[in-house]
């Protein structure tokens, strides 16, 4: 489930993001008017700076949803436990999905009885990265950032399906479904993809039109978040000295991930917009380990993520990914930061 996908397919988040972005810019003009156009230039650069690899990563997610390649996604979770959790996180760690577009597929093979174990490590993987939010961190904090957090994203959707699997006999586990409208509807509407795949979608008028239209609302999605991201890149190296931060997730402070982690994540608001704002951290002293626990945890953790998956899952399995999502990100963030 990537960030993109998910807000831009829930009604009223674009007007929220719009006026966020022009209630930033206006704030900034009227804090540092002396500095209104320094920004502006450093906004300006910034978006030139990161559109070579976004450009790409906003086609290819705009071609997967075209051509049908997300319907292949319900075919992770044929089989055997095992085999159906390392397919499921691999596919959730690379595919534009996320916990709202997604919803109706994973209530549906809940609802036909597909264990919880591969469909809890789909729900962990896919928010964290895709192909357009692979380029953008590639691009922002470098490409061995971005592998390390799609990596971790695989590695979150293992551990959180691993440990599912061993409540495989609780019976919140076999039926992790609330019985409620919501969940009907979603059944009703889960089984089956609208399109079937198909690579060669320039020569289907209605792909073609998908392929538009995706490409448009994703390249809408990152231009409002990366504006105001930029804009508060700037305003915070203004703002703050160096080694500011250092004292609360720097290298030498032993609860800097927990941190980053039990503070960050509640805090998070796009995975666009935290990227710009966790490089100028890590100018300013965090440490990567810091930094990875924070974009990993705040996908998974995030507000909008808890509210998809809520109304549709009973207490237990909720809390589960809760408890899944923190500590895979805790692990993710000492990981990254031992190997850094």
């Amino acid at each position: 489930m990537s960030d993109q996908t998910q807000n831009s397919n829930h009604p009223g988040i674009k007007p929220i993001l719009l006026l966020t972005a022009i209630g930033l810019a206006l704030a900034g003009s009227l804090v540092w008017p002396h500095q209104a156009w320094a920004m502006c230039q450093f906004v300006a650069i910034g978006l030139v700076s990161v559109a070579p690899l976004v450009v790409p990563g906003i086609l290819l997610a705009a071609w997967i949803m075209a051509s049908g390649a997300d319907a292949l996604i319900a075919r992770a979770f044929e089989g055997r436990v095992l085999y159906a959790v390392i397919a499921a996180s691999a596919i959730g760690a690379i595919t534009p999905v996320c916990g709202i577009t997604v919803l109706p597929l994973m209530v549906g093979l809940l609802a036909a009885g597909i264990p919880l174990a591969p469909v809890m490590a789909f729900w962990l993987s896919s928010p964290v990265t895709d192909p357009a939010m692979l380029a953008t961190t590639a691009a922002t904090l470098g490409f061995s950032f971005a592998v390390g957090k799609t990596i971790a994203a695989f590695g979150l959707g293992i551990w959180g399906g691993a440990v599912t699997s061993a409540f495989s006999r609780q019976s919140w586990a076999t039926a992790p479904l609330r019985q409620n409208r919501i969940v009907g509807n979603l059944s009703d509407c889960g089984s089956g993809a609208p399109l079937s795949f198909d690579a060669r979608i320039w020569q289907d008028p209605k792909r073609r039109d998908v392929f538009r239209q995706k490409f448009a609302a994703t390249t809408r999605l990152i231009l409002i978040c990366l504006i105001p991201a930029f804009a508060a890149e700037y305003a915070l190296n203004s703002a703050l000295q160096p080694e500011a931060l250092s004292a609360y997730v720097g290298d030498d402070v032993w609860w800097a991930i927990p941190f980053a982690v039990f503070v960050g994540a509640p805090a998070y608001l796009d995975g666009y917009a935290a990227l710009p704002l966790t490089r100028s951290l890590m100018d300013h002293g965090m440490s990567p380990g810091a930094a990875m626990a924070f974009l990993v945890s705040g996908g998974v953790v995030s507000i909008w993520g808890a509210m998809a998956i809520f109304p549709v899952l009973r207490l237990n399995p909720f809390l589960l990914y809760l408890a899944l999502a923190v500590s895979g990100s805790l692990i993710a963030g000492y990981v990254f930061d031992w190997v850094a």
